[in-house]
């Protein structure tokens, strides 16, 4: 069975165990790679990583984004959202679905 991780910084993760979520608090670059490895080995479908941690590691993320499995997910942290983590949803429905899907007013 599959399991779901959410890894970051303490202070933008802690509330995610209380959904039964797997956390794992990371406090710099090179721990958070390691973390990373170890999810995506470990049989991890989805890992949801805080845009600031993976802003920090962004080399290491992109070595599984040709890969099924694990998906790997930004979100917000405490600091605030920058708009990584919409921006990368929205690629990935775009190379699923061949086009943009979210159409703009401006």
């Amino acid at each position: 069975m599959y399991k779901i991780a959410v890894m970051g910084a303490y202070d933008s993760i802690y509330g995610f165990a209380a959904l039964g979520l797997d956390t794992f608090p990371v406090s710099d670059a090179k721990e958070g790679e390691s973390v990373l490895k170890s999810l995506a080995s470990g049989g991890y479908a989805v890992i949801y990583i805080t845009e600031a941690l993976a802003a920090e590691i962004t080399h290491e993320i992109n070595k599984y984004r040709d890969q099924p499995l694990p998906a790997i997910i930004q979100i917000p942290g405490v600091s605030g959202n920058t708009g990584a983590g919409v921006e990368g949803v929205k690629k990935s429905v775009e190379q699923a679905v061949g086009s943009d899907i979210i159409f703009s007013n401006n």
